[in-house]
């Protein structure tokens, strides 16, 4: 964990909130996934969202983005109820980019194909649009893989891309879901340090849900755990780990960060 805190930056968080939930809740049909549950995410943190399979942090997701409206409750992006913004104008209005877990490229398109096929769509202004793809690949240094396909690039070169294609729209908002699952350790150093730089450099507020505990820990200010359609704890990494209530819905009472 010391290795990647070494990289942090807090002077400059704020704590405006940026996205606000308020008594949330979310059902399928019978089943019941979020009930009541309220949090915020302030303006420049890393905040992460821990919890067994199925807890809802997928959903919380698809709720910012708008895949999905709640049934009851508020949500709030920059003090905007988003209720009304479907989901092209909830993204470009309160620029909210998302890196799924799976997917999000053109697999049978080269690296630089995928960036000018993006590009073409978000960048209105077309004289722009090399200079910002260029900009993402020397910002994630993809000169050499240009050329090659999607499907043949390694798991963390994927990541890379998929972060770039997120990038190019310059988003204030960036949701993370799973990126560090089936990545070799390096790989996952890697993006931890990409995760923070962006968050250095860029001043960008990032949302990580993932099921590797001490890589998410790693690298963000705070962390939330849900369990049971509920929030039970909400803490800095050093302080969830000794949440009791966070050991006996996740952590168990072994756990360690470093």
């Amino acid at each position: 964990m010391a290795i990647i805190k070494k990289f942090r930056i807090k002077s400059f968080k704020s704590t405006n909130n940026i996205i606000e939930f308020r008594n949330v809740s979310l059902s399928y049909g019978n089943r019941l996934i979020l009930d009541n549950i309220s949090f915020e995410i302030n303006e420049g943190q890393i905040f992460g969202m821990l919890g067994p399979n199925g807890v809802g942090k997928s959903t919380i997701f698809n709720l910012i983005t708008g895949l999905i409206a709640p049934k009851n409750g508020t949500i709030l992006i920059n003090g905007y109820e988003t209720k009304s913004f479907p989901i092209y104008l909830r993204t470009k209005k309160f620029k909210v980019g998302y890196v799924p877990q799976y997917g999000g490229y053109f697999n049978d398109l080269t690296l630089h194909e995928n960036l000018k096929a993006i590009s073409e769509i978000i960048i209105t202004n077309k004289n722009l649009r090399p200079e910002r793809v260029n900009y993402v690949i020397s910002k994630f240094e993809l000169d050499n893989l240009k050329e090659i396909k999607a499907k043949h690039l390694s798991g963390g070169q994927k990541r890379k891309l998929v972060l770039a294609l997120a990038l190019l729209s310059e988003p204030k908002v960036l949701l993370l879901d799973e990126p560090f699952a089936a990545l070799d350790v390096l790989t996952i150093k890697m993006l931890q340090e990409i995760i923070v730089n962006l968050q250095q450099e860029h001043r960008i507020t990032i949302c990580i849900c993932d099921h590797q505990a001490r890589d998410l820990l790693a690298c963000v200010d705070v962390a939330m755990i849900l369990s049971n359609c509920k929030i039970v704890a909400k803490d800095t990494p050093s302080n969830l780990v000794k949440n009791i209530h966070a050991q006996n819905a996740y952590f168990g009472d072994s756990f360690r960060i470093n």
